[in-house]
């Protein structure tokens, strides 16, 4: 066994005073001792959640069989619960790429456009198969795109109006903005909403699928290759490269089984508000608070969000 010092973030919608000695407990049946605990939320913070840092050393018994039971106690007791090793530098990271449908903005655009084209309970059956890893992504995508044949243009525009962004996504995009921190959208959504969500949020790169109209209405195809999950994690790769930045110190956050490949391969995987196939397989999960909370992940305090 090798003494390693960690820090490990708890973070809740309200306070997080019960949960702490919870964690504690089973940091030392593990073999760490709690040196000290930090708070990163405040009466004067912008966040409205309650977070703190429990800074831990020792020889870990066994880190697997750890984070498995501070998991199943974050589910128990519905806070957040990070572990991290002191030497990651998580404030370092300079690079975050999102998913974009559930993940920054509230609902999936290819559902909303089902129900304007009248099969919405079609494609939303596909689309929560695909994201539980059931079928394979691009084959469930263009089952789904198929079933839009028809559809308005100007309709399809409307679904801009229609799904409001994730709790918390503009002040995480203010704040990486104002550290200099890049970021991208990988999508397995549409060009037409990503370059909405580009402008609103100011983020540095979208990728996305183009969906194919002709006169005036959509056909029911797809133009280029489809940004699946395979994609995403090239798309990471390419952009990380181009900036200049090594994947330890990239951030990716999704929500669907597509998004595991660019979450295995950046230096911080976060599953948030994920499937259970996803946040099983990720390690990181956020489920209980807004986008923003991940400026919680980086040591950063929300008096200063």
């Amino acid at each position: 066994m090798t003494e390693v010092g960690w820090v490990i973030t708890v973070i809740g919608r309200t306070g997080i005073e019960h949960a702490l000695g919870s964690v504690a407990a089973i940091l030392k049946r593990h073999g760490l001792g709690v040196g000290g605990i930090e708070p990163l939320s405040g009466a004067q913070g912008a966040s409205g959640y309650a977070c703190a840092e429990l800074h831990a050393g020792g020889a870990i018994r066994d880190e697997e069989s750890m984070r498995a039971e501070l998991s199943a106690l974050a589910d128990e007791i519905t806070v957040d619960i990070a572990v991290q090793h002191l030497g990651e530098r998580r404030q370092e990271r300079r690079l975050f790429v999102f998913d974009m449908d559930s993940t920054l903005i509230q609902g999936e655009t290819i559902d909303e456009l089902a129900k304007l084209a009248g099969v919405g309970q079609h494609v939303s059956a596909i689309t929560a198969s695909a994201m539980r890893g059931e079928i394979e992504f691009q084959e469930s995508f263009r089952r789904r795109v198929a079933l839009l044949a028809g559809l308005p243009e100007a309709k399809a525009l409307e679904v801009i109006e229609r799904l409001p962004l994730m709790e918390g996504a503009e002040r995480l995009f203010r704040t990486l903005k104002a550290r200099g921190v890049k970021t991208a959208i990988l999508s397995g959504g549409f060009t037409f909403f990503g370059a909405f969500l580009q402008e609103k949020l100011g983020a540095d790169y979208v990728f996305a699928n183009e969906l194919d109209v002709r006169d005036g209405f959509v056909t029911g195809e797809v133009r280029g290759r489809i940004v699946d999950g395979t994609r995403k994690a090239e798309l990471l790769v390419e952009i990380a490269g181009r900036e200049g930045i090594p994947l330890e110190k990239v951030v990716a956050v999704g929500d669907g089984a597509n998004d595991l490949p660019m979450l295995g391969l950046a230096g911080m995987g976060v599953a948030f508000h994920a499937k259970p196939v996803v946040r099983a397989s990720a390690r990181f999960s956020m489920t209980h608070v807004g986008l923003d909370g991940l400026l919680y992940l980086l040591g950063v305090p929300d008096w200063e969000w």
